[in-house]
């Protein structure tokens, strides 16, 4: 009889030996997340608003924040047109790191002949950027740039529009 309970002890013992390794090895951590592509939504146009050009012309700025500036014979006029920065939505995984370049400068075509020139400037926030939220919450990108505007003859008034690219790169 003591042979049989010695041996029963022993197995018990090993059965707890077995569940305290089991529970230190709960504590290990899982695999980071997969790396997931990124996903980039357009939500507003760059846009400069109403300006007079005068004689000369000149350019006309929106900053990552939307403001406008003028130089040159450049007059900003209100007149309810809208000029704001242009904004995307970056989505995917917190740690993400972006880099965001700039496509080559745009033409804008006129609706009375004519044609202007967009510089594209900085981004906000700048890049390289590394991404912060959870999806399905987006980092917010502004995009601000510069207009060049010639005299009246080149550049007859009206409305000018196009397009312009942007490259966003995951790392």
């Amino acid at each position: 009889m003591k042979y049989k309970l010695f041996d029963k002890y022993i197995i018990q013992g090993l059965s707890l030996a077995i569940l305290i390794c089991f529970f230190a090895a709960g504590r290990v951590t899982a695999q980071e997340m997969p790396p997931r592509p990124i996903e980039v939504d357009f939500a507003q146009n760059l846009a400069f608003g109403a300006l007079y050009q005068g004689t000369s012309g000149g350019t006309v700025t929106v900053t990552t924040s939307g403001l406008r500036s003028a130089t040159g014979t450049i007059i900003l006029i209100g007149q309810g047109y809208l000029y704001n920065p242009a904004i995307f939505y970056v989505i995917g995984n917190p740690g993400t790191i972006v880099h965001i370049l700039n496509g080559a400068d745009a033409i804008l075509d006129g609706d009375h002949g004519g044609t202007l020139t967009v510089q594209l400037g900085n981004t906000l926030p700048g890049t390289p950027l590394i991404l912060q939220v959870n999806p399905p919450l987006a980092t917010q990108i502004y995009l601000g740039g510069t207009l060049i505007v010639g005299n009246p003859l080149a550049n007859p008034a009206g409305s000018y529009s196009g397009w312009f690219s942007l490259m966003f790169i995951q790392e």
